[in-house]
């Protein structure tokens, strides 16, 4: 069968519908598959002693909740920090996070540009620049801050899914420096 015959008069089903084919096929292979939340959604709580640089230990009771939303997902952890004088210190953040294009990489939706769309803040007004990202069965948050004089924070969640709950890693690194870090158990609540 002539193909310019079979575009113009004869049946073009067979054509097309192997042509539709194709293309699925190539679009599937080449868009970044996202990973998937649903196994991290839930509220988790533990305890630790952070580790300062200085290697001191301050207790702290720790606390994460993880939430779908309808564009991606939501992350919101607490912290209680207890001093030696029994004064308690809070301290809370929530951050939406929503598909960057990248597969398992989350863009920060921390405010509204002025067309109503989430964006990320800008590191370079002292605003912390957030993202995430799925890797097997870690979760992980990181949060770079830009000092004055163009130093950097690092701050870097790894929240890591075992039995009866998740295994957190926490650094706070500052220009290469480990300030804190903590590594304790979530228990699923």
């Amino acid at each position: 069968m002539n193909v310019s015959r079979a575009l113009v008069g004869g049946s073009t089903r067979p054509f097309f519908a192997a042509l539709f084919a194709l293309g699925f096929t190539m679009l599937a292979l080449g868009a970044p598959v996202r990973a998937d939340i649903a196994p991290f959604v839930g509220e988790y709580s533990g305890s630790a002693d952070v580790i300062q640089a200085d290697g001191t230990k301050i207790p702290r009771d720790m606390s994460v909740k993880i939430n779908t939303t309808k564009y991606g997902f939501t992350v919101t952890w607490t912290s209680v920090t207890r001093r030696a004088s029994g004064k308690l210190s809070e301290k809370s953040y929530s951050v939406d996070f929503v598909p960057s294009g990248r597969g398992e990489v989350y863009a920060a939706a921390q405010r509204k540009n002025v067309f109503g769309h989430e964006v990320q803040l800008d590191p370079m007004k002292g605003e912390p620049y957030v993202w995430a990202r799925i890797d097997a069965e870690t979760l992980t948050v990181y949060s770079l801050f830009v000092s004055t004089d163009g130093g950097y924070s690092l701050q870097q969640y790894d929240r890591t899914l075992t039995e009866g709950g998740l295994d957190l890693n926490f650094q706070n690194i500052q220009d290469g420096e480990i300030l804190r870090a903590v590594e304790t158990f979530l228990t699923r609540d």
